[in-house]
């Protein structure tokens, strides 16, 4: 296999959020091992970030940065950006500079006589280069950096339109109708996924206009996916009737390939795209605790908070429940009293940023306060941590779902918090659930789940 693939190029387009990058890296760590040269293009902010943190060199990566003077605020920091800003710079903009990128590439091979570029790989969410890679003439695989599942839900609108469960703007139904004693009822958008209360949709966010052009965005993300030859996915086959198997890709559908282990065990391509205070005082910290006592509280690295009235919400239950707590928060939402990084009340301690995984493999830490994004999911399994899930947005209540119901690994958190004592003292007690998630672990992150991704990754490469 190494003859063929002689240093051949993979250009990896990612999403610029931090949930989308760190996977997208990992997945060029293991297309270097595997005798590639992979190129990640990432807009200037994420590159410097790279750059700085990574010494790509020594991963065998590529790092190259779009750079538009015109780019609708890409430069900016990343708490300056919002959705919909992205999405027009990534459809507005960013085409036309990827491709002057890869046409000045074409050019550099035939001076040197390199081998050229094998393909594209492009986040799903970065759908916007699909139509470059084809100008351009390079095939084009997609990337899901989430579970197969929350793609599963995506593939599924056209039929959630056709049954009347959500309407043409991508709103339930039950909204629509005044009255409506289903308000409430639960959508099945797959026989063997679980079903999700309507405020589950990942695209109902915000006001109705929002909501219906986060609608449109998912739409033309869908449109664009479907015409691709290849999916690979940041997912296990312990999802119910995992279809990594059984989809080959005809009938005008792309072949699916689950791929997670294998990037999750990729180390020292991990970036944060905060400024990282000392976390050896996080760490430090954590070595003073009682194993297993800590509540990690951490609601993402780029997602909206969860509002200024439930964080002190959060702040009281957690000193009534007097648990210790090492909580990530920036320090603009803290609640009075909150404001400098460091111990609260002799209790827990407040940090603005934390080395995740390390504090998540801490014997200290007993259970994860988690806004369930999917690659702290995984991190979380990995690191056999059970969960507390209070979902914000997008694909978070699926994973829920899963964490709850499917693997029965957490427990469910209200809005109100009040039953926050209860949960920790239900998830750090409970013995199956430690037993669950430890099984889990083994099967995904062990030998056989290591080497069932690995067989997978082949055949997706054999085929280029």
């Amino acid at each position: 296999m190494n003859l063929m693939m002689k240093k051949k190029k993979i250009i990896l387009i990612p999403y610029p959020a931090q949930g989308h990058v760190t996977p997208m890296l990992k997945l060029a760590s293991v297309l270097s091992n595997l005798g590639f040269k992979p190129v990640i293009i990432t807009p200037e902010f994420i590159h410097t970030r790279i750059s700085s943190q990574i010494n790509p060199i020594d991963h065998g990566i590529l790092s190259l940065s779009i750079n538009p003077h015109d780019g609708g605020g890409l430069n900016s920091t990343p708490e300056e950006k919002d959705f919909f800003a992205i999405e027009m710079a990534m459809e507005k903009y960013m085409p036309l500079y990827l491709e002057k990128i890869v046409l000045n590439m074409d050019d550099d091979e035939e001076d040197d006589g390199g081998n050229g570029i094998a393909c594209f790989v492009v986040d799903l969410l970065s759908s916007w280069a699909v139509d470059v890679a084809r100008r351009c003439g390079i095939p084009v695989a997609g990337f899901w950096p989430a579970m197969q599942s929350t793609y599963r839900l995506i593939a599924a609108i056209p039929h959630l339109i056709q049954t009347g469960v959500i309407s043409e703007h991508g709103s339930p139904q039950e909204e629509e109708e005044e009255e409506n004693e289903n308000a409430n009822a639960a959508i099945i958008f797959s026989p063997n996924d679980p079903p999700l209360t309507p405020n589950g949709l990942p695209w109902l966010i915000g006001s109705p206009s929002s909501r219906s052009s986060r609608f449109k965005f998912w739409t033309r993300t869908l449109e664009r996916s479907k015409t691709l030859p290849w999916i690979l996915t940041n997912s296990f086959p312990d999802e119910p009737q995992s279809q990594s198997n059984g989809n080959t890709g005809n009938n005008h559908q792309p072949r699916i390939f689950e791929i997670g282990p294998l990037i999750m065990q990729q180390s020292g391509s991990i970036i944060s795209f905060r400024e990282e205070e000392d976390h050896l005082s996080c760490l430090k910290w954590l070595d003073n605790q009682k194993i297993g006592s800590v509540v990690y509280i951490s609601f993402g690295s780029w997602v909206s908070p969860i509002g200024e009235e439930k964080v002190r919400n959060l702040a009281l239950a957690l000193e009534s429940a007097q648990r210790p707590f090492l909580w990530v928060l920036a320090p603009a939402w803290r609640p009075d009293g909150w404001y400098a990084d460091g111990d609260r009340l002799g209790l827990g301690r407040v940090v603005s940023w934390a080395p995740q995984m390390e504090v998540l493999r801490h014997p200290g830490v007993g259970c994860y306060l988690t806004h369930c994004g999917w690659n702290s999911t995984l991190e979380g399994i990995l690191c056999n941590k059970p969960f507390l899930c209070y979902p914000i947005a997008g694909d978070q209540f699926l994973n829920r779902e899963y964490i709850v119901n499917v693997w029965k690994i957490g427990v469910k958190v209200e809005d109100g918090f009040e039953q926050l004592e209860e949960g920790i003292t239900n998830v750090l007690d409970d013995e199956e659930m430690r037993f669950r998630i430890q099984r889990l672990n083994h099967k995904v992150f062990g030998t056989q789940g290591t080497s069932t991704a690995m067989s997978t990754f082949s055949q997706f490469i054999q085929q280029l």
